[in-house]
C-alpha cells in the first residue's frame, strides 16, 4: 500500500479519487459512509487505519530509541489539506494510541525547521515537491513571527506521477520491441515500479542508467529480461510538463492578489526553500532557480525537514522552545 495519503479524508466520489483508482495498485471502494476503502489480503480497511498502523510502527521505532512510552504528537499535513483531510489525519493518529497535541501545515514546519523565523523580516516560498502533492507556500518571517501569506498547490501532482509517466514510456517501448504488455501483468508491474524509482533516484546524480529485471514475463519461445537504459535527458523530456506546471503554480500563489495569492513580486522573494525527495532532481532545482535568479536553500535533508520542524513545534508546547509565536493559516 502506498500513497495512502492522497485518499485520506476523501470521499470515493470525488474527481481525484477516480483519477487514482485507474492506477493504484490496490482495489478501492466505497465505504459505507461515502467514504474509500482499500483492500489488504482479503479485508477492507479505511485509509485512517492504514495510517494509523504507519504511525504505530513510528511510535513502536521511536519508543525503542528512547527507551520511554510516547503519548503524544505533532502531525503535519500538506498546506492545502481541508478540514475533512485534516479530521481524518487526527483520527489516524488517535487510532494509533497518540494525543494529537497539533496539526501543523508541512511548510510552515520547513521554515521553523531552518530558524527562519530567527531573522530579519524575510519573505520565504517554501516549494515542496513530495510523492503525492505539490504545495507552494509564501511566509512572512522575522522576529519570531511564522506567518503563512499565502498557499498553493496541487494535490495530484507529486513523484508519483514521475514514476507513472516513465512507465507508461517503458511498458509502450518494451511492447514496441518485444510484443508483449506488461502493464497487464501485476507481478511484472509492481518490479518495474519499484525499478522505475530506483532509475528516476539514480538520474539525480547519473546521467544514464539501466534498468535490468531478468525473467520479467515469458511468451511461447521461453522466459524475457527486460533491459533498457535511461538518460537523464530523457527522463527530463518525459516529466518537463510536470515541472512546467510547478513554477506556473508558483509564480501564480506569489504574484496573485489576495487571498489567491501573496501579492508579492517575483524579485520580493529573500529565500526559496526545497521540501520533499522530488526536490532532489537537478532539472527541478534548476527551474526553481532560474524562477527566482537565487540559489534555493537545500541545507537540511528535504525528507526530514518538515519532520524537524514538528518536533521544533513540538518543542514549543512542551516549553523547550522559547519565542517562537507561530500563526498559521488554513486556507480551506
Amino acid at each position: 500500500i502506498f500513497s495512502v495519503k492522497r485518499l485520506i479524508g476523501r470521499k470515493f466520489a470525488d474527481a481525484e479519487v477516480g483519477r487514482d483508482k485507474d492506477w493504484l495498485s490496490y482495489e478501492l471502494k466505497e465505504s459505507a459512509h461515502g467514504g474509500v476503502d482499500i483492500k489488504m489480503g482479503d479485508r477492507w480497511y479505511s485509509p485512517e487505519e492504514i495510517s494509523a498502523m504507519v504511525l504505530q510502527k513510528l511510535k513502536a521505532d521511536a519508543e525503542a530509541k528512547l527507551g520511554e512510552k510516547i503519548e503524544e504528537a505533532v502531525i503535519t499535513v500538506p498546506a492545502y489539506f481541508d478540514d475533512s483531510q485534516r479530521q481524518a489525519t487526527k483520527n489516524a493518529g488517535e487510532i494509533a494510541g497518540f494525543k494529537v497535541r497539533r496539526i501543523v501545515n508541512e511548510p510552515t514546519a520547513a521554515a521553523l525547521a531552518y530558524g527562519l523565523d530567527r531573522q530579519k523580516e524575510e519573505k520565504i516560498v517554501v516549494y515542496d515537491f513530495g510523492g503525492g502533492t505539490f504545495d507552494i507556500s509564501i511566509l512572512d518571517v522575522g522576529d519570531n513571527i511564522v506567518e503563512v501569506k499565502a498557499t498553493g498547490g496541487d494535490t495530484h501532482l507529486g513523484g508519483d506521477d514521475f514514476d507513472k509517466r516513465i512507465m507508461e514510456y517503458l511498458v509502450a517501448e518494451y511492447k514496441r520491441q518485444e510484443g508483449i504488455d506488461i502493464s497487464k501483468d501485476v507481478l511484472a508491474h509492481q518490479r518495474l515500479k519499484e525499478a522505475t524509482e530506483r532509475a528516476k533516484h539514480e538520474l539525480s546524480t547519473a546521467l544514464e542508467t539501466e534498468i535490468n529485471l531478468p525473467y520479467i514475463t515469458s511468451d511461447s519461445s521461453g522466459p524475457k529480461h527486460f533491459l533498457m537504459k535511461l538518460t537523464r535527458a530523457k527522463l527530463e523530456d518525459l516529466v518537463r510538463d510536470f515541472i512546467d506546471r510547478s513554477i506556473m503554480l508558483v509564480k501564480d500563489a506569489v504574484t496573485s492578489a489576495a487571498p489567491k495569492g501573496a501579492g508579492l513580486k517575483l524579485s520580493d522573494i529573500n529565500e526559496v526553500i526545497l521540501v520533499g525527495g522530488q526536490t532532489r532532481m537537478p532539472a527541478i532545482q534548476e527551474a526553481v532557480k532560474k524562477l527566482f535568479g537565487k540559489e534555493p536553500h537545500q541545507g537540511i535533508n528535504p525528507d526530514e525537514v518538515v519532520a524537524v520542524g514538528a518536533a521544533v513545534q513540538a518543542g514549543i508546547l512542551q516549553g523547550d522552545v522559547k519565542d517562537v509565536l507561530l500563526l498559521d493559516v488554513t486556507p480551506l
